[in-house]
């Protein structure tokens, strides 16, 4: 069973930065396709940003020029890198992974997925 584990969430002022990562026990993980979703308190589970083993990126309007996501296919492990951080990105932040070269934005698209770590931006 292949296991995502996050770690780097936890509180931090308007404006400043935080980096979450990504571990995954896959043998194979250059063959994942790798993502970031975040769900607020009431709202659904919603795309920050995702990576193909190929490396293209894609992010979600909300957060492009803020957040970059990243792999290290060596160390199998992804990066999400947040800067300039607001209000609204305050969310529980999930790893996700699927089988294949594409980045899908619906969260059914991912049959793996990580416990989760919270982000709290504060004034």
């Amino acid at each position: 069973q292949v296991q995502l584990v996050e770690s780097g969430g936890g509180l931090v002022q308007v404006g400043g930065s935080l980096r979450l990562s990504c571990v995954s026990s896959a043998r194979a993980f250059s063959a994942y396709t790798m993502a970031w979703f975040r769900q607020a308190p009431g709202k659904e589970r919603e795309f920050v940003a995702g990576i193909s083993w190929s490396e293209p990126t894609y992010y979600d309007d909300s957060v492009k020029g803020r957040f970059t996501i990243s792999r290290d296919n060596t160390k199998k492990m992804v990066d999400l890198q947040m800067n300039s951080l607001k209000f609204e990105d305050t969310a529980v932040y999930y790893c996700a992974a699927r089988l294949g070269s594409a980045v899908h934005w619906g969260k059914d698209e991912y049959a793996l997925w990580g416990q989760g770590t919270q982000v709290t931006v504060s004034s």
